[in-house]
């Protein structure tokens, strides 16, 4: 299952791509004539629709595809909140091996978090390195890696527990942060970085990979139970796996699929069949 979900993520990863650069081209189009009609319209002062949209061209690429992943963990830790939800939250919304569900909370549970500092923690991580990701990769690899390392980090984490007999619920979006950390660390090793509290302080970003892999693989092998290590542990080995060869296998080999989306859109209603973008 989780490599059918990898294989789809990366697919869907790879046409949604397609799809934004032939939208592009259209878009370019459509911003000229934008920006002619705003210069012949009335401008209103202290607009708020305006103050938004400068906020929002203020961000990065990156910034703003996590933008709509914060929102969603927003969403589902407002709903931890509604008593009438938490059956189907505990069931949908937590990864636990000895649950009747499985499938779906590989996913879901990447997306939930009950504590608001765990949440704020984890975000806040996401929105640091989510300019140097998308950089990287582009918001389409990028999502598709983050959805990929949720399924595989908790999967992990599902062995890690029948294993060692120690069953509970985890949630959070720690396994998918890993890998993303992971990947920028593996990508730039020579990046410095820094503690929030500890701006003075100053480390590589190879040093501090090989600190938390080390971290967690003595938190897995020590039975420590704060953190669920086996997830952190398996999204931070997907994301080195990633950057050092999935690039090369899955990316780098999406043209056959890009190519059969394209042939698939140009016959379709009203695409005149001539194949063009």
């Amino acid at each position: 299952t989780r490599s059918q979900f990898t294989g789809c993520s990366f697919g869907g990863a790879a046409i949604w791509q397609y799809e934004s650069l032939k939208s592009r081209v259209q878009s370019y189009f459509d911003d000229v004539k934008a920006d002619w009609l705003e210069k012949i319209r009335p401008q209103k002062q202290g607009d708020l629709r305006k103050q938004v949209n400068q906020w929002w061209n203020s961000l990065s690429d990156g910034q703003k595809t996590v933008t709509g992943i914060i929102a969603a963990n927003a969403l589902v830790f407002c709903c931890w909140r509604v008593p009438s939800l938490q059956r189907s939250m505990l069931k949908y919304f937590t990864s636990d091996p000895s649950s009747k569900a499985l499938c779906w909370p590989m996913l879901l549970s990447t997306f939930s978090h009950y504590s608001l500092f765990h949440m704020g923690a984890n975000m806040y991580v996401l929105w640091s390195f989510s300019s140097s990701i998308v950089n990287m990769m582009g918001k389409e690899q990028f999502m598709a890696l983050y959805l990929s390392a949720g399924v595989i980090s908790t999967f992990v984490s599902y062995v890690s527990k029948t294993a060692m007999g120690r069953f509970g619920p985890s949630l959070g979006a720690s396994g998918a942060i890993m890998a993303v950390l992971a990947a920028v660390c593996t990508k730039m090793p020579e990046a410095k970085l820094a503690i929030i509290f500890l701006p003075m302080y100053t480390f590589t970003a190879g040093n501090a990979l090989k600190a938390i892999v080390a971290l967690d693989t003595a938190g897995l092998i020590l039975g420590w139970r704060f953190f669920d290590h086996a997830a952190h542990l398996g999204g931070a080995l997907f994301g080195i796996w990633y950057i050092i060869y999935g690039h090369e296998l899955i990316w780098k080999n999406r043209e056959p699929l890009v190519k059969m989306w394209h042939d698939f859109r140009s016959r379709g209603p009203g695409a005149g069949g001539n194949g063009s973008i």
